[in-house]
């Protein structure tokens, strides 16, 4: 049998990489366009101010934009709320998808019943379960008509600061922690039974095999769930601007970064301050993220 020469050989191999990024080109160019060339935009528009109706002007301002960030009181409030959201929304959500999925892979009766009732939050519109909520919690609310046949005081649930955000915090983790058991009930399908078994004939517990078994194997994907879980919370917008009719009330308390980003941009039409908040959002993700990972890594080789 013949065997092909060396240059032959090469040719096929290339023809195969030309045939590759040609059915890749349209991924390439939808990416340029709505991914990295908004990406490269925004960087560039956050050196200026921009005047975008009428004559439509461009002024450089250098780092002015990002400075101002530190002088902006609405800033910090807006920081504060996002960062008080995450740090309660994720890990809430994450145990609470662990907990069911863990609930559900065991051989419980109407476990397939029970999976199609925990998931139908998440495949529901965010919008529609805002109104939902606020339906039930305004003055002339379901909660409130609930409390005063229960001859209790009813409250002003939508109109109390101390209250808004906590509301959205817990519409968005009974709405999203399903998807996040889904994927947990996918993983432990993965993990080998041999280990469960091994386990139970050394006479180990049901918490020794969660504990040495199912939580180590679940490693990756509970790192995977908390990204996910940070950049959702951390990009709130929907909840917050339909709860609040886009003022980010009552008193600021409602108030997330890209709700304020949202305003700077087609409120005040001022689209470089706008993009620099965006900018300094991603930069705060990214840096949140890098460290967990470094703190996931760190934890695994100890």
């Amino acid at each position: 049998m013949a065997v092909p020469s060396k240059k032959k050989q090469f040719m096929h191999i290339n023809n195969q990489a030309i045939n590759g990024y040609v059915f890749m080109a349209p991924t390439f160019l939808i990416m340029g366009v709505f991914l990295l060339l908004p990406i490269f935009l925004a960087i560039i528009l956050s050196f200026y101010r921009v005047q975008p109706l009428g004559d439509v002007s461009y002024t450089f301002r250098g780092w002015r934009n990002f400075w101002r960030m530190f002088s902006d009181e609405r800033v910090r409030i807006a920081l504060k709320n996002t960062v008080e959201y995450v740090a309660i929304v994720v890990p809430t959500q994450t145990l609470l998808a662990l907990t069911l999925a863990l609930v559900l892979n065991t051989q419980i009766k109407g476990k397939n019943f029970f999976r199609v009732l925990f998931f139908l939050p998440t495949v529901t519109s965010s919008a529609v379960l805002t109104l939902i909520f606020m339906w039930i919690c305004n003055s002339n609310g379901l909660l409130n008509r609930f409390l005063a046949v229960l001859g209790l005081p009813t409250y002003n649930w939508l109109g109390d600061p101390s209250v808004a955000l906590k509301a959205i915090m817990l519409m968005n983790i009974w709405a999203t922690a399903p998807l996040f058991m889904v994927i947990y009930l996918a993983a432990m399908q993965d993990i080998p039974e041999t280990l469960y078994e091994a386990a139970t004939l050394d006479g180990a517990s049901a918490w020794d095999k969660l504990i040495y078994i199912t939580l180590p194997f679940l490693q990756p994907v509970t790192f995977f769930i908390i990204v996910m879980g940070i950049i959702g919370t951390f990009q709130l917008f929907d909840q917050s601007y339909i709860f609040s009719r886009g003022s980010g009330g009552p008193n600021n308390s409602t108030l997330t970064v890209v709700l304020l980003i949202y305003q700077y941009a087609f409120k005040n039409l001022d689209m470089g301050y706008a993009a620099a908040l965006a900018l300094m959002l991603a930069l705060v993700i990214m840096i949140v993220t890098l460290i967990q990972r470094m703190w996931i890594q760190e934890e695994n080789f100890n």
